[in-house]
């Protein structure tokens, strides 16, 4: 018997060029591989349209328009919730008895108003959202945008609460299970890892010559951890630090360019910056955000060498055995000056190719899913 399977995701899953997008994109192909036919369904925004090369792992694939206009706002609904919210998108979904993957609580606008009630139904959960928005207010310094993260953070609160025994809930973190439990006593839940597109260690042995923060840097999460950096660890560390990645502000660029020994790449390609990522010496990825994982640090992890993080970074992650750990300005200091001397060794790519081999496997984690869907 044939195995179908609806997904529906916040966004178009090609290019895969951001976090988000990754673990659902190599997903489609792990689940592609396993026989499932997928009936993808996408929200298309500015810059992400419809795209042929989805059509090779997907039976059929249907694109919406996300609405982005003010009667998307509510009062008591999530902003991401409600401006997706398409009657074209639970016109296809009744079509037929399919099992459904909603990707991300930003897809949930039918399973929250029970038009879903008689389907078999899970949540990939990208992040804590109420949390993730919190964090994102407490980062932000442009006042409207800082109002509109806590609101917003206020709403995915109580938004989230009403929904965590309306589906199964795959989470991507052990953290993110946890909080799902204690504070909305969640009983369906299960923790799956993120799906990569990397399938070997490939970090060269030996040693780089810089250290390296990469990542979105038009996000205030990642702004604020690269300003962290320079003016805590970097302003008096005299080793070179380059910073890459998407968008940056102007203010960043500046700061980068203060000393002479840090510098910024702003908009790298892709062959640019896995570049960087193989010649860097160290990773340098402190996080001010527990939730979710960190998908350019499992870049890093597998395509590079030594990966410096604080604790926020791999909370629940299971990635705790393979990276140095800091905890503040000082030990980031101090480990940066261990690490840039010591060289990268057959036995650290080792230790890393086990986690893939284990944790990190998409065909085996693509069954996991299949199963809890009952395909």
């Amino acid at each position: 018997m044939d195995k179908h399977l609806h997904i529906v995701a916040l966004d178009v899953p090609w290019p895969a060029n951001y976090g988000g997008v990754v673990d659902l994109f190599y997903k489609l192909k792990a689940l592609h591989q396993l026989g499932v036919k997928i009936h993808l369904h996408c929200f298309t925004q500015p810059g992400r349209g419809p795209q042929p090369e989805l059509n090779k792992y997907c039976v059929s694939v249907n694109y919406y328009q996300r609405k982005k206009n003010i009667s998307s706002f509510s009062l008591s609904l999530p902003f991401i919730v409600g401006s997706r919210k398409n009657d074209e998108l639970i016109a296809n979904l009744k079509k037929d008895n399919y099992p459904i993957l909603l990707e991300g609580i930003h897809c949930t606008y039918y399973l929250n108003a029970d038009e879903l009630n008689n389907r078999k139904v899970a949540v990939r959960l990208h992040n804590v959202e109420f949390e993730y928005y919190k964090q994102l207010a407490k980062n932000e310094s442009n006042l409207l945008k800082k109002l509109y993260f806590f609101n917003e953070s206020r709403l995915l609160f109580n938004y989230e609460k009403s929904i965590a025994n309306k589906a199964g809930f795959i989470a991507v973190s052990e953290h993110d299970v946890q909080v799902y439990q204690q504070l909305f006593n969640a009983k369906d839940i299960y923790y799956l890892p993120v799906f990569i597109p990397h399938t070997m260690a490939v970090g060269k042995e030996g040693k780089g010559c810089f250290c390296l923060y990469h990542g979105n840097l038009s996000i205030n999460e990642n702004e604020t951890a690269v300003k962290w950096l320079l003016q805590n660890v970097f302003d008096k560390l005299e080793i070179p630090f380059v910073i890459a990645g998407k968008d940056p502000s102007k203010e960043l660029q500046q700061l980068a360019h203060q000393h002479k020994h840090t510098c910024i790449v702003a908009n790298p390609g892709e062959k640019e910056m896995q570049d960087m990522i193989c010649k860097a010496q160290i990773h340098v990825l402190p996080s001010f955000n527990n939730t979710g994982v960190k998908l350019k640090l499992l870049n890093a992890l597998f395509n590079g060498r030594h990966c410096l993080v604080n604790q926020a970074g791999v909370d629940g992650s299971g990635l705790e055995g393979v990276c140095t750990i800091a905890s503040d300005a000082a030990s980031f200091k101090k480990a940066i000056e261990e690490l840039y001397q010591q060289p990268f060794t057959e036995q650290e790519k080792e230790k890393r190719q086990g986690l893939l081999q284990t944790i990190f496997n998409n065909s085996g984690n693509a069954e996991k899913i299949a199963s809890s869907l009952k395909l």
